[in-house]
């Protein structure tokens, strides 16, 4: 294989840029947030809320399998599985939100003082994370939709079309 040959199979392998990096580091950090809380309930004060404080590994694992997998969209079997992942995290922040609004006893803490209500990463709709948890799972199935494997951009179809051109008549 020559030179021109492995440059030209570099610049066909799809790369994240722009808005699907910045879904892929949001996903990250959110992921990261997610694992630490949930360890840190789970550890300390399993007990006091065994609903709320399995809800958040849920959501933990949930960000995790979507992040690896929006990062991996463009292989086989990636992009339905970001597709699946984020489709029931939104799910999740919805029956999590709605329970933790309308039914909040649910998760109180029997042992707290005043019978605290523990929440979770999607708690109120995501509300102890500025509503990222409630935005993140529409944001990023957007993107899924917008770039679908086999697929290309507009600019992507004119710029594959010019090389073509460029290689069939020079």
């Amino acid at each position: 294989m020559s030179g021109e040959d492995a440059r030209s199979d570099a610049d066909e392998s799809p790369r994240l840029s722009g808005a699907g990096r910045l879904l892929v580091v949001v996903y990250a950090i959110l992921a990261l947030a997610a694992t630490a809380r949930s360890l840190v309930q789970i550890l300390t004060k399993f007990n006091h809320a065994p609903l709320a404080y399995s809800l958040s590994a849920v959501a933990a694992l949930v960000y995790i399998l979507a992040t690896v997998a929006l990062a991996r969209h463009h292989r086989p079997g990636w992009h339905r599985i970001a597709l699946l992942t984020i489709g029931f995290e939104l799910v999740g922040v919805l029956v999590v939100g709605a329970l933790t609004t309308w039914a909040p006893q649910l998760f109180i803490s029997p042992d707290a003082p005043n019978g605290r209500i523990e929440s979770t990463v999607w708690s109120w709709f995501g509300m102890g994370y500025g509503f990222v948890p409630l935005v993140l799972p529409l944001l990023g199935l957007w993107w899924l939709a917008r770039h679908r494997p086999g697929t290309q951009s507009v600019a992507g179809s004119a710029d594959t079309a010019a090389k073509t051109d460029t290689e069939h008549n020079g």
